[in-house]
């Protein structure tokens, strides 16, 4: 008797392991893990904070002008720093992060060389534009004489080396996505203690070095990032990184897993930073470029808590998106929350501080008395306010994760719409910059209600 034989069975391919800091996104507790990924990047943003202030000090020795030149201009500098490490780079370490969750090595290695393309391409767009209309942009927001001077030579040394800026931030959302936050966060913190006293150096010379004024801060920077680009790329070439630099042909669906994130939190980025710029304007309208110093000077302390709440957003993430991609929606919403509380508690800490003792920031860099009061004032009536900018915030970064921006755009537009044409009316019909000030700080609130009540409502999912 034949007996024939069992035709073979088909065996798939094994699956990859998983690596074991993947498995930590997608299984550890929640808490211990939040605050082990987000202590390198608060360390991170306290130096470039740190760092950040030092600079200010420094050209504060310049003059009232140059402070105010430097005010002039900051917007477009944290523009730059929110959107290419916030926005478009949070696109990025999304995009990796929830490929790696559900599985994809490949397309987590194709997106490499596609973020660095993308940041490239943007930098350079962002550079021409400034460098080309950099002139009637800083008119247009009450520069005026030699604090315009100022801001100009400040501008285009900065933006002479924004692509630096794009790719070094690019690079390091590359690896945040895959859940290492230490590494960026090394190299970063070198970075800004370098600045310490690369600044002073070059702002007013040493022995053989130039004095260079106030373009000495923008090549201190524009070194820094040769610095960044420099080691995380090494980093990321040398095989290190979970997600690593492969040779692809340039794919519109791998790009777009990207810019699809990217883009809409870029036009959240501007949102945030065309409210400062046009309520600066306001300001220098009313009260003159001391007034302006003063506003840009406290404004600069709600800027420092984007790369704070960027502390606790960049593992928020990396955590939500890991589980997005793995399907385990409600952890994914319990990390926001978690995250999100956080966020609110240490903003909220820094705004009241400021709000009890303004002179205790502003007096660190000038003494100016109309620069104190409008300083004073402005932080007094907003302080008690950047706590729910930090929970509005920390969502927004949970919702980059999860790849769903549509909502906190548009809170993002009510927020801008209300600061600034309710402030522009009180200021025309009262002319009180305090009261002003305070529009500003409600519409801070209707950012943190309105974000929290979308993903409250479940619009990250559909049911």
């Amino acid at each position: 008797m034949n007996v024939r034989p069992e035709p073979p069975v088909a065996v798939a391919p094994a699956a990859p392991p998983m690596n074991p800091r993947t498995r930590m996104l997608l299984q550890a507790p929640i808490v211990p893990t939040l605050l082990k990924m987000s202590w390198p990047n608060v360390i991170i943003m306290f130096a470039l904070a740190a760092s950040g202030m030092i600079e200010t000090y420094f050209v504060g020795k310049l003059g009232t002008d140059a402070l105010a030149g430097m005010a002039l201009v900051f917007p477009g500098v944290m523009l730059m720093q929110m959107i290419s490490a916030g926005a478009m780079g949070g696109g990025i370490s999304s995009a990796i992060a929830r490929a790696l969750g559900a599985g994809k090595r490949d397309d987590a290695d194709a997106l490499v060389l596609h973020a660095v393309v993308i940041n490239i391409v943007l930098g350079s767009a962002f550079a021409i534009a400034v460098l080309i209309w950099g002139r009637p942009l800083y008119t247009l927001l009450g520069g005026q004489g030699a604090s315009l001077e100022a801001a100009l030579i400040y501008s285009n040394v900065v933006f002479g080396g924004n692509v630096l800026l794009w790719v070094m931030n690019g690079l390091a959302n590359v690896i945040r996505g895959t859940g290492n936050m230490l590494f960026p966060g090394l190299v970063i913190v070198a970075g800004a203690i370098a600045l310490v006293p690369l600044s002073p150096v070059l702002i007013f010379g040493f022995g053989p070095i130039p004095a260079y004024g106030i373009a000495g801060g923008g090549y201190a920077l524009v070194s820094f990032y040769v610095f960044g680009v420099a080691v995380l790329g090494w980093y990321i070439l040398s095989g290190r990184n979970i997600a690593r630099f492969t040779w692809v042909h340039l794919r519109w669906t791998t790009a777009f897993e990207i810019l699809r994130v990217g883009l809409v939190a870029a036009v959240s980025s501007i949102q945030t930073n065309v409210t400062i710029a046009l309520t600066t304007a306001l300001v220098g309208m009313a009260a003159g470029p001391a007034a302006v110093a003063g506003f840009g000077t406290a404004a600069r302390l709600e800027y420092l808590l984007v790369p704070l709440v960027f502390g606790i957003g960049a593992p928020l993430v990396a955590m939500v998106g890991t589980n997005v991609g793995a399907g385990n929606r409600e952890r994914a919403l319990r990390i926001a929350w978690i995250g999100s509380g956080i966020a609110a508690l240490l903003c909220e800490i820094v705004g009241v501080a400021a709000a009890i003792w303004p002179a205790g920031w502003l007096g660190l860099f000038d003494r100016d008395p109309a620069m104190i009061e409008a300083g004073s004032a402005y932080l007094r009536a907003v302080g008690p306010f950047y706590g729910c900018f930090g929970f509005g915030l920390a969502l927004y970064f949970a919702s980059q994760g999860a790849g769903k921006l549509l909502w906190p755009l548009l809170v993002g537009l009510a927020r801008m719409l209300f600061a600034v044409g309710g402030g522009y009316l009180v200021l025309k019909y009262t002319g009180s910059l305090p009261a002003m000030f305070f529009v500003v700080g409600l519409a801070l609130f209707i950012y943190g209600a309105g974000i929290a009540a979308s993903v409250w409502a479940g619009v990250w999912f559909r049911r």
